[in-house]
Order: C-alpha cells, then sequence, then structure tokens
C-alpha cells in the first residue's frame, strides 16, 4: 500500500479547522435570517403610530379590523381550495384501486432463455452480444494434474 496517512495531530487540527469554518458559516446565516425578519417587518408592518384621541384610536381599530377581515377571508379561499385538492387526490386514488382492478394480470410462464437470447430479445436483432462466458476462460490439461498426483504418491510412499 503507497498510501500516505495523515497524522493524529494534522487530523485533529484539520477537523478543528473545518469545525471554525462551519461555525462561522452558521454565524453568518443567523445574522443573515435576522437582518431579512428586520427587512420583511420594516416593508409589510408599519411602526404602530399611538393615536391621542378616541376618535383616531377608533380609526386605527377600524383599520384593523378591514385588515384582519381581509386576512381571514383570504385563509378561508385558501383552506377551501387546499380541502378540495385533497379530496381530488382522495377521488383519484379510488379511480386508480379500481383500475387495477378489473385488468387481471396474466399467469406469467417459465421460459427457459439463454444469455445470449435475453440480450438479443432486450436489445433487438441489431445488436450483436455475445454473452459466452466460457470462452474466455483458461483450458487446464487433466493430464498435467495426474502427473502431479502421480510425483505426489511416490513422495508419501
Amino acid at each position: 500500500m503507497s498510501e500516505k496517512r495523515m497524522s493524529s495531530s494534522k487530523k485533529h487540527s484539520l477537523k478543528g479547522l473545518m469545525l471554525q469554518v462551519a461555525k462561522e458559516l452558521l454565524d453568518a446565516e443567523e445574522i443573515e435570517k435576522k437582518e431579512e425578519r428586520k427587512r420583511y417587518m420594516e416593508e409589510h408592518c408599519p411602526t404602530l403610530s399611538n393615536p391621542s384621541s378616541k376618535q383616531e384610536l377608533q380609526e386605527l381599530c377600524k383599520e384593523l379590523h378591514a385588515k384582519i377581515e381581509a386576512v381571514d377571508e383570504e385563509r378561508y379561499i385558501l383552506e377551501h381550495k387546499a380541502i378540495m385538492v385533497v379530496n381530488e387526490v382522495k377521488d383519484l386514488n379510488i379511480k386508480i384501486v379500481d383500475l387495477k382492478g378489473k385488468f387481471k394480470k396474466p399467469p406469467l410462464k417459465k421460459v427457459r432463455m439463454s444469455a445470449d437470447a435475453m440480450l438479443q430479445a432486450l436489445l433487438g436483432s441489431k445488436h450483436k452480444v455475445s454473452m459466452d462466458l466460457r470462452a474466455n476462460l483458461k483450458q487446464v490439461k487433466k493430464e498435467v494434474k495426474e502427473e502431479v498426483r502421480t510425483t505426489d504418491d511416490h513422495i508419501f510412499t
């Protein structure tokens, strides 16, 4: 084996460096998420003004109720669409089960086929692929083995 192995101190220092880089990346990602959340809140949620009179407070409540009503309506519509999609999926699954039951699978017959015939059936008649695995095997002469046996017998006797 001509593999060069690292010493344990070098492995330990590399592992420490990798952990340090990973920690820095995680910290940067966390800071980025906080900034993104802050930007989103600034864009979508304007600062709340404290009304000084009863009239201004009532106006603010009316605006908030209108926004709540719009969000609730949107939520209801999305919920309804989701329920419809789930029901459609259930119906399609039932249809699939029904269609599977209508068609009987014929019993398959066992067919003895050589590897060459299988490849020809799969690849078509244009491709000539030979799966004669015995062609590349080395031939061993039996006479040589018998000679070795007779010499071994003479040694033991």
